[in-house]
């Protein structure tokens, strides 16, 4: 037997990289947008969640000096403490406005917001079912909360309708929870049916909004809207730190469910409130979101411009502007990845375990320029 209690965190790391899944971080200088400085080359940049072009907008960079300048670097304390400024709850505004909800609540993260509301909805007498590709954060605030946890086959309604039929009425609570845009994939969820069934079976249903915010729907209001399901009763989470350039998470749903959380959510109520800086560059984003339609409509441009030029090669079904070319192993897709960064192209590999399977995941941005999109394709076409 070993002396040393730390011993096994070297064999698994020997484990990790002979599977091909070792990870280590890559340093981006200067400003992140549609091409990025690494290792000293440009690069176009199709790694980035950043699909409007908003976290290097000046009048975001402005804000959040604004911001800073007035009220300091860190909002020193928990909302309910000494955290709260009038610039959060002008956010949450924003933010239910957008979403046509009656309430919303800022969290510092989009994990966080899911952690902390999946945890205060539902505990050890209640039932989570799931889509098997949820994110790790809503999977995680399952297993957090305690509550019976069940999965059901990716986008499979009648699997998820068998397990509500079989189980639902063994708990005192259900709750079901998916992600709109599946970020690993770029495909959608069927929210008009997990809102029938969520009905049929008096179950909660929580929607993760993450790639959808500012992306989806006419006025960018995310998945809710894109499919006309704006009023209905749902519990809708997302992020500040994709579309929107800047960092955090947000609930959006009834003025009750919000009130309920800054009450019992532990990962609202036990930390520090988002920065100042953060919080008035989201803020901003939002009105550039709403007001800025060409932003959005350039985006939706670019992506069917790509997925037509790429109509030939063997990508994952998408309607997001996440696209994904799938690949057999976590050794193709890290080789592909290279002749990419060769190519001039940053587009990681994605393997498991964050995903079932390896793939090369792109994100395509309103400020990809064509030529840098026919750069692409024609990687793709050699390869």
């Amino acid at each position: 037997m070993s002396n040393n209690p730390y011993s096994w965190i070297e064999k698994s790391l020997d484990t990790i990289r002979r599977a091909n899944w070792y990870r280590s971080v890559q340093t981006i200088r200067g400003r992140s947008g549609a091409t990025i400085e690494l290792d000293g080359r440009s690069l176009i940049n199709f790694a980035s969640n950043d699909y409007l072009g908003l976290a290097a907008d000046d009048r975001l960079i402005q804000a959040a000096i604004e911001a800073t300048k007035e009220f300091g670097t860190g909002s020193t304390g928990s909302r309910l403490l000494s955290g709260h400024r009038q610039l959060h709850r002008d956010l949450e505004v924003a933010i239910a406005s957008l979403k046509q909800t009656e309430d919303a609540l800022v969290f510092s993260s989009g994990y966080l917001a899911n952690l902390g509301t999946i945890a205060a909805l539902v505990g050890g007498r209640d039932l989570i079912i799931s889509d098997e590709y949820n994110h790790s954060s809503l999977k995680n605030g399952a297993k957090l909360s305690g509550a019976k946890i069940l999965s059901y086959t990716h986008l499979n309604i009648e699997d998820l309708r068998a397990k509500l039929q079989k189980y639902r009425q063994q708990y005192r609570r259900c709750l079901i929870t998916t992600d709109s845009v599946f970020s690993m994939d770029g495909d959608l969820c069927q929210l008009p049916e997990l809102i029938s069934l969520a009905g049929t079976f008096e179950s909660m249903l929580l929607i993760d909004e993450a790639h959808a915010t500012g992306v989806m729907g006419k006025t960018g209001a995310g998945c809710v809207e894109h499919f006309g399901c704006s009023g209905e009763q749902l519990i809708q989470v997302g992020t500040l730190s994709k579309a929107l350039g800047s960092l955090g998470g947000y609930v959006a749903g009834s003025a009750s469910l919000i009130d309920f959380l800054r009450n019992r959510a532990p990962s609202w109520i036990y930390t520090t409130a988002l920065s100042p800086a953060d919080t008035a560059a989201a803020t901003a984003a939002i009105k550039i979101v709403r007001e800025e339609t060409q932003r959005r409509d350039r985006l939706w441009q670019n992506v069917n411009w790509l997925k037509q030029k790429l109509s030939g090669v063997n990508l994952l079904p998408s309607e997001s502007p996440i696209m994904c070319l799938g690949l057999e192993t976590a050794a193709e897709a890290l080789a592909m990845a290279e002749k990419l960064k060769t190519a001039g192209i940053f587009a990681p590999a994605i393997r498991p375990p964050t995903v079932p399977t390896s793939r090369i995941r792109i994100s395509v941005m309103a400020t990809h320029q064509t030529d840098r999109l026919q750069k692409l394709v024609e990687v793709f076409d050699r390869n």
